[in-house]
C-alpha cells in the first residue's frame, strides 16, 4: 500500500483547513427546538366563582377562528404592521381546539357550567354556546387582541343571545410567553362575560350584551 508523500499532505493541508473551519458551527451549535404554548391554565384560581349560581349544561360548539391563525405556528404583527410567522412557536394543539377547551374549563371553574361533552348521557336542559374568532393578533411588546361573536341558545325556549366582545390585554414583554399568558387572560374576561349572561339567563332574566 503506497502512503501519500510529505509534499502531497502539504498541498492537501490548505484544501482542509477552509472545510473544517466551515464544518465547525455545524458540528458545536444545538438545534433549535420548539416552543408549544396553551390556552388552558395551569392552575385555575380557587373560589372565584359568584355565590348563588345555578349549575347549567353548556354545549361548547367547535370554535370558528380566521383562517391566517388557523395553523400550528404563530402568526404575529411586527411594528411596521407586517405578519410573520414564527416556525419555533407552536400551538399545543390547533387553535380552535384550544379555545374551545380554554373556554369550557373557565365556565366550569368560574360559572358552573357543566361541559355536556363530559356527561355519560345526554341532558334535557342545554345551553348551546357558539364562538366565531373575526380577529385573533398577538403583537411582541404591546398587546393581544380577540374580537369574537358568540351566542347563547336554550335547547328547551327560545331563549337566545348573540353578543360581539372586543378584548384586549396589554404586553410589556417581547416574548412569545408573554403573548400566551395575556391571551389566557383574555379567554378568562371573555368566559366571564358570557358566564355572568348565562346565569341571569338561566334565571329567566332579561339580558343585553356588553356596551362596546
Amino acid at each position: 500500500m503506497k502512503t501519500a508523500s510529505a509534499p502531497s499532505r502539504r498541498r492537501a493541508l490548505p484544501l482542509l483547513v477552509p472545510l473544517l473551519v466551515a464544518l465547525l458551527p455545524v458540528a458545536c451549535s444545538a438545534p433549535k427546538l420548539e416552543r408549544f404554548h396553551s390556552l388552558l391554565a395551569s392552575e385555575l384560581p380557587a373560589a372565584t366563582a359568584p355565590a348563588g349560581l345555578q349549575t347549567v349544561v353548556v354545549d361548547v360548539l367547535p370554535v370558528g377562528v380566521p383562517p391566517l391563525v388557523d395553523q400550528p405556528q404563530w402568526v404575529v404583527r411586527a411594528p411596521d404592521d407586517t405578519l410573520q410567522v414564527l416556525e419555533l412557536e407552536r400551538w399545543a394543539a390547533p387553535l380552535r381546539e384550544e379555545l374551545r377547551s380554554a373556554l369550557a374549563e373557565q365556565l366550569a371553574a368560574r360559572w358552573a357550567a357543566v361541559n355536556m361533552q363530559t356527561l355519560p348521557q345526554p341532558s334535557a336542559s342545554v345551553w348551546r354556546l357558539r364562538l366565531d374568532l373575526q380577529r385573533f393578533e398577538s403583537v411582541p411588546g404591546r398587546e393581544a387582541r380577540i374580537d369574537a361573536i358568540w351566542s347563547l341558545l336554550s335547547s328547551r325556549n327560545a331563549a337566545a343571545l348573540v353578543c360581539r366582545s372586543t378584548l384586549r390585554e396589554a404586553v410589556a414583554d417581547g416574548g412569545v410567553p408573554a403573548l400566551a399568558a395575556a391571551h389566557r387572560r383574555l379567554v378568562a374576561r371573555l368566559a366571564d362575560e358570557i358566564g355572568q349572561r348565562l346565569q341571569a339567563m338561566q334565571r329567566g332574566e332579561a339580558v343585553r350584551c356588553s356596551e362596546a
